[in-house]
């Protein structure tokens, strides 16, 4: 921010930890005593101008935060506009949103005497997002570190939360004191998005541990909010998508490949690919295919196939697909 303060900053954007940096920053420009925290679920666009109007202890200068403006109506938006011709004298307004529509009231309100910063992220790249992350955390991160962290915070198919990765990043750089990170650490440490992480199940899946597979899917099932007729189709997916590697690891091992040229291939950290070539080694490809087959018909069971509950269809399935055993009627 410029070292003379606008009277009104709009901060808005999907880049909530950056968003977070640059309030901090304004805050300490303040007085403890001059700062007033707002949220727009209970704080209108009229309540935030009287709170902007409204005289400070001892004439000090003061600051207004009010959080998440999107959700605010035109009226709101009306009454900034209006505060905005004629800004109180040492008071610093600064309204906070989520992503806001280019053509959005509030936006251009605050453009007229104030100042709109905008952080946002292209979620094409963030991966590169996350090595910058590690770099404002004091910490060197390549992409290949950065990538398997995604792998193992985000669920495949949803949005990553950039609040929750910049959270891991900073916990990941904390523990490692200025130490390299490596990512058995990013397995170890980090905590998923929302759910139990699919490795553990998948894991479990390539020792061939029948016990671990049951505990693995019983724990996704009780630490999810969703019904579990909804959380089974979404494991079904990730043991998929893992067994589908298998086999693609096992065709190039067949072809001579090693597993640093697998990794290359497949785009994924050559540690994670090491783990995959050792699981894949302990698959024929007769067991593979048939564990495709067995999931195509725990599919058509979970669509209403089946008269059993799903995740009862699940957990047999998982048993034989670690098992290697025959494949249900």
């Amino acid at each position: 921010m410029a070292d003379e303060l606008k009277p009104l900053y709009l901060l808005t954007g999907s880049d909530r930890p950056k968003i977070e940096r640059a309030l901090r920053r304004l805050r300490d420009r303040f007085d403890a005593d001059g700062v007033e925290l707002l949220a727009a679920h209970d704080t209108s666009g009229a309540d935030a101008v009287a709170a902007s109007n409204s005289l400070g202890l001892f004439g000090t200068e003061r600051l207004v935060v009010v959080e998440e403006v999107e959700r605010w109506k035109a009226e709101d938006a009306k009454a900034v506009s209006a505060y905005a011709t004629d800004p109180t004298p040492g008071v610093v307004l600064a309204l906070v949103a989520g992503e806001l529509r280019k053509d959005s009231a509030l936006l251009k309100a605050i453009a007229k005497t104030g100042e709109v910063l905008v952080y946002d992220v292209d979620r094409k790249k963030i991966v590169e997002w996350i090595v910058q992350q590690f770099a404002a955390n004091g910490q060197r991160a390549d992409r290949e570190l950065a990538r398997s962290l995604v792998d193992a915070v985000v669920p495949e198919g949803l949005e990553p939360d950039l609040h929750h990765l910049a959270n891991e990043v900073a916990k990941l750089a904390t523990w490692a004191g200025g130490d390299p990170v490596d990512w058995e650490s990013v397995r170890e440490l980090v905590v998923p998005f929302g759910e139990m992480p699919s490795f553990t199940l998948t894991d479990a899946i390539g020792r061939r541990d029948v016990a671990a597979v049951l505990a693995a899917t019983e724990a996704s099932f009780e630490r999810e909010s969703s019904p579990r007729r909804d959380v089974a189709p979404r494991l079904v997916g990730a043991v998929a998508r893992h067994l589908g590697r298998l086999q693609e690891c096992k065709r190039l091992l067949a072809e001579g490949w090693p597993s640093q040229e697998i990794a290359s291939r497949l785009k994924r950290h050559p540690y994670y690919v090491q783990k995959l070539v050792r699981q894949a080694e302990g698959f024929t490809e007769d067991e593979l295919r048939d564990a495709a087959v067995r999931l195509a018909e725990l599919d058509l069971a979970l669509k209403g196939g089946s008269r059993l509950p799903g995740d009862l269809e699940l957990e047999r399935a998982l048993v034989d697909v670690t098992r290697g055993g025959a494949q249900a009627a």
